[in-house]
C-alpha cells in the first residue's frame, strides 16, 4: 500500500499541504483548531512526514533556494538567518548559493536551483544584474520567486526592502546639519535599482541643504572592502577631499576608512563617514562607524513569510507584495559635529 502523504493528508482536510506542513510544526501562523484538526488527521491516517515521498509525489522538493552575492557579507548570513528560521518551522529547508557578485554566476545557480525542483526561490540580485531573462524564466515556469533588498523593480514578484531614497536622504541630511560642506558619495554600480534610489536620496540631501553635488565626489564602485579602498585612492588622488562620504555599505565605508588611516587622514576630523547596514564592524572601529541599520534578519524572515504565502495562494488569485522596512540612523564618531575656525 502508497504510504499516504502530505497531499494526501491536505486534500482530506481541504487545505493546502503546506497549511499541514506548519501545523505539524506547530507553526504561530496556523490557528489551535487547525492544528487540532490536522494532528488528529495525520493520526488516523497514519501520515509521517517523508520528505522524499513528497518531493516524488509533487514533482517538487519541500527545499528553498537562497540565491544572495555573498554569504561572506554579515548583512546577508543574517538575511539567511532570518529565512531558515520560517523554512524551519514551516517543514522546509533551505539550498543557499552565493552569486558571487556576477551575473554569470548568479544565472547557472537560478538554472541549477530549478533543476532540483525547488519549492521556491529568495533572491538578492548581484550587482551585475541589469537583466533579468533568467529570472523571468523562472516566473514562467510558475517557480514561486522573492526578491530582497536588491531587486529588479520590473518583475512582478514579491518583494522586501527598505525605502532606500529615504535612508540616504536622512544620512546627507545629517552630515550637512553636522557641519559638512563638500559630501561625496561612494557608490554602487550604475543600472541597479537600490544604487539609483541611494544615488538620488544623496542629490536631493544635498539641494535641499543649500550644497552644491560635485561630480568629482561621486564615485561608483562595488560592494567589498577593495571597492571602498580604491575609492579612498581616487579621493586622495584628487586636488580636495570631500568632508564626508555616504558610502553604499558598511564594508565599502570600512574600506575607505582603512584607506584613509593608512594615508594619515583623520576620521572624522578630515573626513566624516557614514555606511549601510549596520555591520558588526562598524561598532568595532575606532572612532565607531556611523550607519543606517537595515534589519537584516527581519528582512528575510518577511521574505520566507511572502514565499510560503505564495505557495499557499491559488495561482490566478496570487497578487506579489512589496514589504518596506523601517531604518533607523545610528550616529557613532565618524561622523561627529565638524568644528570650523571662528
Amino acid at each position: 500500500m502508497a504510504q499516504f502523504t502530505i497531499k494526501d493528508l491536505a486534500r482530506k482536510l481541504g487545505v493546502s499541504p503546506s497549511t499541514v506542513s506548519r501545523a505539524l510544526s506547530d507553526h504561530p501562523d496556523i490557528s489551535t483548531a487547525t492544528k487540532k484538526r490536522v494532528v488528529e488527521a495525520a493520526e488516523k491516517y497514519n501520515y509521517r512526514p517523508n520528505q522524499l515521498a513528497q518531493s516524488l509525489q509533487k514533482q517538487q522538493s519541500t527545499t528553498i533556494g537562497v540565491i544572495v552575492p555573498e554569504i561572506r557579507h554579515d548583512f546577508f548570513s543574517t538575511a539567511i538567518s532570518g529565512i531558515e528560521e520560517v523554512a524551519y518551522q514551516s517543514g522546509y529547508t533551505i539550498m543557499v548559493c552565493q552569486s558571487d557578485e556576477t551575473l554569470s554566476r548568479e544565472v547557472l545557480n537560478t538554472q541549477a536551483l530549478a533543476s532540483h525542483r525547488v519549492a521556491g526561490l529568495i533572491i538578492a540580485i548581484s550587482t551585475e544584474t541589469t537583466e533579468y531573462a533568467h529570472l523571468d524564466s523562472l516566473i514562467r515556469q510558475g517557480i514561486p520567486l522573492v526578491q530582497f533588498d536588491r531587486v529588479v523593480e520590473e518583475l512582478s514578484t514579491s518583494k522586501v526592502v527598505i525605502d532606500d531614497y529615504r535612508a540616504a536622504y536622512e544620512a546627507v541630511t545629517h552630515l550637512a546639519e553636522s557641519g559638512y560642506r563638500r559630501i561625496g558619495h561612494l557608490a554602487g554600480q550604475e543600472g541597479i535599482s537600490l544604487n539609483r534610489n541611494r544615488y538620488l536620496g544623496y542629490r536631493d540631501a544635498l539641494r535641499d541643504a543649500g550644497l552644491a553635488f560635485e561630480e568629482k565626489f561621486h564615485i561608483h564602485g562595488g560592494y567589498r572592502e577593495e571597492d571602498g579602498r580604491a575609492g579612498a585612492e581616487a579621493y586622495l588622488a584628487l586636488d580636495e577631499l570631500p568632508e564626508a562620504i555616504l558610502a553604499i555599505n558598511d564594508p565599502v565605508a570600512v574600506g575607505a576608512f582603512v584607506r584613509f588611516k593608512q594615508a594619515g587622514v583623520r576620521i572624522p576630523d578630515e573626513v566624516a563617514l557614514v555606511g549601510f547596514s549596520d555591520t558588526p564592524a562598524a561598532a568595532l572601529i575606532e572612532p565607531a562607524l556611523t550607519t543606517v541599520f537595515q534589519p537584516a534578519f527581519e528582512m528575510g524572515r518577511t521574505a520566507a513569510k511572502l514565499l510560503l504565502r505564495q505557495f499557499d495562494a491559488e495561482e490566478k488569485s496570487f497578487e506579489p507584495e512589496t514589504v518596506i522596512l523601517d531604518t533607523e540612523l545610528r550616529v557613532r564618531g565618524s561622523s561627529r559635529r565638524k568644528e570650523r575656525a571662528a
